[in-house]
């Protein structure tokens, strides 16, 4: 819990506790004590639904295997041709030997691959994404992606010098309807 739930606590709510409970147990009143007890059992529900509400929300923890699969640029990020023309132009897998191939395409076409390594960095629990392109390299993986995570999954960003972010999601490329 955090800090001004436990200030609350032991501030609060332990001495209005002894207090009542000295009250109640001097004047023998049955209710004042139900009272202390309903009051514990709120508490009680309170701090297990705070611990629900945090462990839904929580942000997945990233392994080197998460990594692994085939990408597509995330078009929900910019609607438009622009975005469209990215999802239809670049695309990349990351296969399980740790190999990188980033594909050129025209539609449904290879026109070109680019090829690299990967690594991971554990940094907070989490292992974040290190690429090391083959030389010639592509603009687009000329640095590491900043990764997001949320307690969904997750995508990486890459800063290309020419197109500025480009959002990449992992999944399946499909044609464009």
């Amino acid at each position: 819990m955090g800090f001004g739930f436990n200030f609350f606590f032991i501030l609060i709510v332990l001495p209005l506790t002894g207090i009542l409970l000295l009250i109640g147990i001097l004047s023998r009143s049955i209710v004042l004590i139900k009272f202390i007890g309903l009051l514990w059992l709120s508490i009680f529900g309170l701090i297990i639904l705070s611990i629900i509400i945090q462990a839904y929300n929580a942000k997945i923890l990233l392994k080197k295997e998460d990594y692994y699969g085939e990408y597509t640029v995330d078009r929900r990020f910019f609607k438009g041709k622009q975005a469209d023309w990215q999802y239809n132009t670049f695309r990349f897998d990351i296969k399980n030997n740790d190999t990188l191939y980033f594909h050129v395409t025209e539609n449904d076409r290879i026109l070109r691959t680019y090829t690299g390594s990967i690594t991971t960095v554990k940094i907070n629990d989490t292992e974040r994404l290190v690429i090391n392109m083959l030389k010639p390299n592509y603009h687009i993986l000329a640095s590491n992606p900043t990764i997001y995570r949320n307690n969904k999954g997750f995508f990486l960003v890459f800063n290309s010098s020419r197109y500025g972010n480009m959002f990449f999601k992992k999944g399946k490329w499909k044609p464009i309807d």
